[in-house]
């Protein structure tokens, strides 16, 4: 999906990424990429409690690394 054509005067308008709903990216909106403050504390709360997670890709110390059929 190609973002819409923005101009001189014309703000450009993303999807919040917490409840989806329009939400103005530029400088006149300062919780930006959210709609609102509570929209962006929402998410911020989420990373805080651990609700969102990068997965790591490192196996615990007890595994190997790599094929178990090298070693």
């Amino acid at each position: 999906m190609q973002a819409p054509a923005t101009g001189p005067g014309k703000p450009r308008i993303v999807r919040c990424p917490a409840c989806g709903g329009d939400s103005v990216y530029g400088e006149t909106n300062p919780f930006r990429p959210f709609c609102s403050e509570r929209c962006k504390s929402m998410d911020f709360g989420a990373w805080a409690s651990e609700s969102f997670r990068v997965p790591d890709p490192t196996p615990p110390d007890d595994q190997p690394f790599g094929d178990p059929k090298e070693q």
